[in-house]
């Protein structure tokens, strides 16, 4: 599968089979993440995998009791270690760094035949004490992992025209 096909694959899966993910499937996925770009190279992430029932059932409930987060093989939370690091252009730096590394893990995840899906929606608290992660580092995004229980439905996206402009904002 080339590079456009994955792209055109990858979709939010929220119903899992219930069969583990090899580790080295997992390991290749992790590797990508390794591999992404960041700001000056700094790599400023960790990337928590999680993988057993009890914890993933507790981190389903921290994403506002969300199931399905607790019923993937794999959960890995992605979090940033410079929370408050902000660019020259005054965004903060590490939703940017670490969410680069998760879209790897989403397209290396369609090349192993599995399926992702980002979470967005937890509580940052109650991640953090599930995970033991300190208090002074932020979970940016929660990602499930694992194989699809359901097929692929159509992907609905805007067009070029909605979605581009050229040379000036319009």
């Amino acid at each position: 599968m080339n590079v456009y096909e994955v792209i055109r694959s990858r979709r939010s899966v929220r119903t899992y089979q219930e069969k583990a993910v090899s580790q080295e499937a997992l390991t290749r996925i992790l590797e990508t993440a390794r591999m992404a770009p960041s700001g000056k190279n700094r790599q400023p992430w960790k990337f928590v995998v999680v993988t057993n029932k009890e914890t993933r059932k507790r981190l389903g409930e921290a994403a506002n009791n969300q199931d399905f987060v607790g019923k993937a093989p794999v959960v890995i939370a992605a979090v940033g270690l410079e929370p408050e690091k902000i660019r020259s252009c005054g965004i903060p730096a590490d939703p940017v760094d670490v969410t680069i590394a998760i879209d790897h893990m989403t397209l290396a995840a369609v090349e192993e035949g599995l399926g992702t899906c980002w979470i967005g929606a937890f509580s940052q608290e109650k991640v953090c004490e599930i995970l033991r992660i300190p208090s002074s580092f932020k979970v940016i995004a929660l990602l499930t992992l694992g194989y699809p229980a359901d097929s692929a439905g159509a992907k609905i996206r805007k067009s070029l025209q909605e979605i581009v402009c050229y040379e000036k904002f319009s």
